[in-house]
């Protein structure tokens, strides 16, 4: 049972679903498309970003129609992450609910996606608040050693006062009795022994508690910021890392370049080989790009099949070079399907770079990136290109089924 099951029961479609197939597909089922006419009919097959446009709809719309979704921001991105590669973990407990003819629901949906993801800034949160309030005690024990130690002088100088300000003959005297003496002083060293015992303790197990809910957060931290599928940062961690280094390569006057990195033809390989064989090309892509990664190189998974890469400290030429090199290596190989072994083919990568500072600002970088990763897509994939700052400032352009 997939997605696209024809045995699945069709509604149909009105409002914004009905916009959503008629964009993707003519269907006799379909409601007409808002827009329909002749001019736009023939916009969208002139266009091949309208048409993969069109199409990612129309299977978004099919999707959610087979399986009876209310239309929501939660069920259209599910929709669009199964249809495109998105997050592995959930796509395949998706894939192991269809195989077993189980309803997908919105509830279960939504319990799912809880349990394969969680929520990463609650885990954080809990963790800041039982490491603050484990620093809260700890404070708590040390101004209670200090006030210890404080409370400890001054009985200790008190007594040593009254012992120097007694004359030494009353001292030798037979009739002054100085085991009373002795015995406070005792007393107050005993006491003292026993508090410094019982504050050591707690301070120790205050220390043990904070080092190992530290570890907790930064581990919950590096989780918030790594794809859990290719081990890379996440996008998150590279908005961080890219803000970071644009700062500092410009305050030190370093070159700095960027690149987005897209699989050719990804939704094929999913589409004929499944998503986890789809997982497995990710992996390798991600592999492949790592190797190219130092302390002044960062490879990030951007989202689905597109990684981006920042290079610090190397001219565009020279980070045109890194990429070609690492798309060259990669399209020499041929991958196999190990569940069946059919072959793969030729995996490809096509890339746009673009140098940061030629543009107007960080965002604008990425744009330039980004369109000259479509042009070497329109021009045959395969290949990587650069970004010109005169032409290459428009908006992010659609490269589903590129």
């Amino acid at each position: 049972m997939t997605a696209h099951d024809s045995s699945l029961h069709r509604r149909p479609a009105k409002g914004l679903l009905g916009w959503l197939r008629g964009a993707g597909k003519e269907d006799d089922d379909a409601s007409p498309a808002p827009f329909s006419g002749d001019e736009s009919a023939q916009a969208v097959h002139a266009d091949p970003r309208r048409q993969a446009r069109a199409q990612v709809l129309g299977d978004i719309a099919d999707f959610l129609l087979n399986h009876d979704l209310e239309i929501s921001p939660f069920t259209l991105t599910i929709a669009h992450d199964y249809l495109n590669g998105g997050d592995g973990r959930m796509m395949r407990r998706i894939d192991e609910r269809l195989r077993a003819r189980e309803p997908l629901t919105s509830d279960w949906l939504e319990r799912t996606a809880k349990e394969a993801g969680g929520d990463q800034a609650e885990v954080i949160n809990r963790l800041m608040h039982r490491l603050e309030t484990n620093m809260e005690a700890f404070d708590r024990t040390s101004t209670a050693a200090k006030s210890a130690a404080s409370d400890y002088t001054v009985a200790l100088t008190a007594q040593v006062d009254g012992l120097d300000k007694a004359p030494s003959e009353a001292l030798l005297s037979p009739a002054h009795d100085t085991s009373e003496m002795v015995h406070e002083l005792v007393g107050i060293a005993r006491n003292m022994l026993e508090r410094t015992a019982t504050l050591e303790q707690d301070m120790a197990r205050s220390m043990l508690e904070t080092r190992a809910l530290r570890r907790s957060l930064e581990q919950a931290r590096r989780s918030a910021e790594e794809d859990h599928l290719t081990g890379l940062p996440n996008r998150r961690a590279f908005e961080q890392r890219y803000a970071a280094d644009y700062k500092s390569a410009r305050d030190n006057g370093e070159q700095l370049a960027v690149a987005f990195c897209d699989i050719d033809n990804f939704k094929r390989i999913n589409d004929e080989h499944g998503h986890e064989a789809g997982d497995r090309v990710l992996k390798n892509v991600a592999a492949a790009l790592s190797r190219i990664s130092d302390d002044r190189c960062h490879v990030a998974r951007h989202g689905g099949e597109e990684f981006v890469v920042l290079l610090r400290g190397r001219s565009l030429h020279q980070a045109w070079e890194l990429l070609d090199d690492a798309r060259s290596a990669m399209a020499e190989r041929r991958m196999v399907n190990r569940a069946n072994d059919t072959p793969f083919g030729k995996v490809t990568f096509s890339a746009g770079v673009a140098d940061v500072f030629a543009f107007p600002d960080p965002r604008s970088a990425l744009r330039g990136a980004d369109r000259a990763l479509y042009r070497a897509k329109a021009e045959g994939r395969n290949r990587v290109l650069l970004a010109d700052a005169n032409t290459d400032l428009r908006g992010k352009s659609d490269r589903r089924e590129s």
